[in-house]
């Protein structure tokens, strides 16, 4: 099975418009038979036969976050170019666990929490994919999963798989090689992962399994099943995980995770997570997230100095469109705006939370209780260094009751620096 990436297909020039696209976009990183597969990606554009692919998606969380944004992109891109994407959910193989560049095995979950995980995770797909009409499918892996005996599993499946070929992929062999406990139950999942594409081919017959390049040595499993048991040929494609320009993954903040649910995380930081990204990095996630045209695209990266924030603005704008929907956008714009105004700015777009305020609690306290710093010692360095206001006027003393800052007030505007904010409403 012959592997290729980025750095060996400069030449390469591709037929099929999702070929076309995901290269141009950032989303290409290899593939088990990129000219094959650009074969049959073609004479599905030409209207020849239908291409079915799938993305995975375990419950292991109640939102997905950025990270899983470029795979709903990539999903997004397929099905722009005449391709049917099937959203697989993974109830069944959640109850294992994706070893995959993981220290340690997952923390087992509760049907109960897989279940709740499932329905939070679902909500995102609607926004990015058109499931009317039988465009794109939505299934769950439990389907088969939970049916498939434990002997049938070892008879028909295991048998193609070698211990020797398992421990060498790249997922086995750093644990083992770092001295990292690796669970039987974990040691299991690519069979379950490769099983799920050999069941979506019978059923729907799904020819392409698309993912982050972490997922190479699943896919390839999958792949190879296909072949070995019914004989057909099907397809896989990565692409890059979503990394800055320093290489370290993008997603998370000091607060936690960038979540795609606004439950979770609220649209102006959504927004706000954007808008503070390195200028390296704008144009490439102007093209891995956004429909600007490409022209456009290059004419927005090569912006220099405090033009750039222009940019960082517009990508801050599509994003949050696309996922949160324009209004939500524009009214994060607006409150980002305000930041930079007096009190009397319009500061209604930015996230509010209802605290109860005590006679025991310092302002420190407070901003802790806010979210926007992680300790009391934090918020007391932060404010020595000038980086803390209320409403708008820099405080340098953090250790006061915070009742007095209410005294008057329904509610008051939290600062860390110039990114953060919140209102604190006191209830």
């Amino acid at each position: 099975m012959s592997s290729q990436n980025t750095t060996i297909i400069s030449d390469f020039k591709p037929k099929s418009a999702f070929i076309n696209m995901i290269m141009e976009r950032g989303h290409y990183y290899q593939s088990s038979d990129l000219e094959g597969l650009d074969k049959i990606a073609l004479e599905a554009e030409q209207g020849k036969r239908e291409l079915v692919g799938y993305i995975g998606y375990d419950c292991t969380a109640p939102s997905l976050h950025v990270g899983s944004l470029t795979q709903i992109m990539f999903q997004r891109r397929f099905q722009q170019c005449g391709g049917k994407p099937i959203t697989l959910m993974g109830s069944g193989t959640t109850r294992i666990g994706d070893p995959s560049f993981k220290n340690e095995a997952r923390p087992v979950l509760t049907l109960e929490k897989i279940e709740e995980n499932k329905r939070g995770i679902q909500k995102v797909f609607d926004k990015l994919i058109d499931f009317s009409d039988g465009k794109a499918l939505m299934v769950d892996n439990i389907e088969w999963l939970e049916k498939v005996s434990w002997l049938e599993m070892l008879s028909e499946i295991g048998r193609h798989f070698t211990v020797n070929k398992m421990i060498s992929l790249e997922i086995v062999k750093r644990r083992l090689d770092d001295e990292i406990p690796i669970t039987f139950l974990e040691f299991n999942y690519m069979l379950l992962q490769a099983y799920d594409f050999l069941e979506l081919s019978r059923r729907y017959g799904c020819v392409l399994q698309m993912g982050g390049s972490d997922q190479w040595g699943n896919i390839i499993q999958g792949v190879e099943l296909c072949r070995r048991v019914d004989n057909r040929e099907v397809f896989g494609v990565t692409q890059p995980l979503l990394m800055n320009s320093a290489g370290q993954k993008m997603g998370k903040t000091v607060s936690g995770a960038v979540w795609l649910d606004g439950d979770m995380l609220p649209s102006f930081d959504f927004w706000q997570y954007w808008r503070n990204v390195d200028d390296a990095d704008v144009g490439k996630l102007l093209r891995l997230f956004t429909e600007l045209p490409l022209d456009e695209i290059k004419r927005l990266e090569e912006l220099q100095g405090a033009e750039i924030n222009e940019a960082k603005k517009i990508l801050a704008n599509e994003i949050t469109a696309l996922l949160h929907g324009r209004d939500a956008a524009n009214s994060a714009l607006q409150a980002a705006q305000a930041q930079f105004t007096s009190q009397g700015g319009d500061a209604s777009g930015l996230p509010t939370v209802e605290l109860e305020i005590d006679g025991e609690l310092s302002i420190a306290a407070l901003f802790v209780k806010a979210g926007l710093f992680a300790s009391n010692s934090e918020a007391k360095k932060a404010a020595a260094n000038n980086s803390v206001s209320i409403d708008d006027i820099k405080i340098s003393d953090v250790t006061s009751p915070a009742a007095a800052i209410f005294e008057g007030k329904a509610s008051v505007k939290l600062s860390s620096s110039k990114k953060k904010h919140i209102i604190v409403k006191k209830k």
